[in-house]
């Protein structure tokens, strides 16, 4: 039994130093890969503060240039506006011409059927009969009836004809 005991103890002991040896070879593992780890750590953790920095300076850029940009589109959108209204003041200005050109051709006409008016109808007859026909026709309009049918009377009667129809219109 002596024997059984002191093989049990040697036993117990090769296995106690064996497991000893096991956890003091984990140990030492562990402290080499720890220094391993801690530099693999401090280099995520640089690179996280790089690319916080990078997305930091990319914001601000982008902000800069989204700044700029509005800046610009308030300066088109008025002169937009600026175009627009001077637009508007030259589609005005073009009606009030309008409308002044056709009063002085009015006016123009109105004399001119004056003098044609106070003409013998023979010889208004012959300076109309010899003009374009819409302006003999305009002339004509401006006329009293019983003026246009005396000068009408006295031209040759296929012009005479001519603008009556055109009188007509």
């Amino acid at each position: 039994m002596r024997y059984l005991i002191a093989f049990i103890i040697t036993v117990s002991t090769l296995f106690g130093a064996s497991q000893e040896d096991k956890i003091f070879t984990c140990t030492k593992i562990f402290q080499d890969r720890k220094s391993e780890l801690l530099v693999e750590l401090e280099r995520i953790d640089e690179e996280k503060q790089a690319l916080q920095a990078l997305k930091t300076a990319t914001e601000e850029l982008l902000k800069k240039k989204k700044a700029a940009l509005d800046v610009q589109q308030e300066e088109v959108d008025k002169k937009l506006a600026d175009i627009k209204k001077t637009e508007a003041n030259i589609k005005r200005m073009l009606e009030e011409n309008k409308q002044a050109l056709a009063e002085l051709k009015k006016v123009k006409m109105s004399k001119l059927a004056q003098t044609y008016s106070k003409m013998k109808a023979s010889a208004a007859a012959n300076i109309l009969s010899d003009m374009q026909e819409d302006e003999a026709v305009a002339i004509l309009r401006e006329l009293k009836p019983k003026t246009v049918g005396q000068i009408l009377a006295k031209m040759d009667p296929k012009k005479a004809s001519k603008l009556t129809t055109l009188l007509a219109k």
